[in-house]
């Protein structure tokens, strides 16, 4: 790793380490807690499909399908937030990693591998997912189209329907959830060091000053009996 990438002087207590409590912090975790909220507000949809044995019934694909091509079919200005509010994760991603110390590299550059592979699973699954939920792909009976059609050297139908697919969506809402929250245990992971870190530092203050202490009380003794002994000394001559 190069030396001028990372500053290994830099320490905890380094004026410009940024930690935990510092706002690089606080731009990662926002953008994080708002899409673990998004993703906690379609849990409903894929409880469903996931988590339970019972059968789906039909109407149910649906309504998930018209719910999601509802949410593909937003305003131009809610993807655009969303890009933004990302951008904003970033953004404290690099803040942090700018001349960083050996504990930025460690939980800060972990973070940010997790948070890229959650944008890499939010571009490849999900947004893709949505494209092909508000194309309605599955809505072509009379063609007697079933699956998703691959124009290319292997071609034919895809084994994903649509019951398939839309579960597909719903294991990526669920991968990228736990892909976020790995990132905030990272950084509550910095937290916790750092705070053992002080407390071992101020253990170790607290033993260097009663060390001196004693030296010190033993000294002001030793020097209190050669006072005594040589008093006692004149007054025999």
């Amino acid at each position: 790793m190069s030396q001028r990438w990372v500053d290994w002087s830099k320490t905890t207590k380094s004026k410009d380490y940024r930690g935990s409590g510092s706002f690089a912090t606080f731009l990662i975790i926002g953008p994080v807690c708002f899409f673990l909220g998004i993703l906690f507000a379609s849990f409903p949809y894929d409880f469903p499909l996931l988590w339970t044995s019972d059968p789906v019934p039909a109407p149910y694909y649906d309504q998930l399908e018209s719910h999601l091509r509802f949410i593909h079919q937003s305003p131009p200005l809610i993807a655009r937030l969303l890009n933004i509010i990302c951008a904003v994760g970033f953004l404290g991603f690099f803040i942090k990693l700018f001349r960083p110390s050996e504990a930025n590299v460690l939980f800060d550059g972990a973070s940010l591998v997790l948070y890229i592979i959650g944008v890499g699973v939010y571009v490849a699954n999900i947004v893709k997912g949505l494209r092909l939920v508000s194309a309605g792909v599955w809505e072509d009976l009379d063609a007697g189209v079933e699956g998703i059609r691959h124009d290319g050297p292997l071609t034919g139908e895809l084994v994903l329907g649509r019951e398939d697919s839309l579960r597909v969506l719903s294991a990526s809402n669920t991968i990228l959830a736990l892909v976020l929250v790995g990132v905030l245990v990272l950084q509550a992971g910095q937290w916790y060091a750092e705070r053992k870190e002080e407390e071992a530092d101020r253990d170790a203050d607290q033993a260097d000053a009663a060390k001196k202490e004693r030296s010190y009380a033993e000294a002001v003794a030793a020097a209190s009996g050669t006072g005594k002994n040589g008093g006692s000394s004149k007054k025999r001559q």
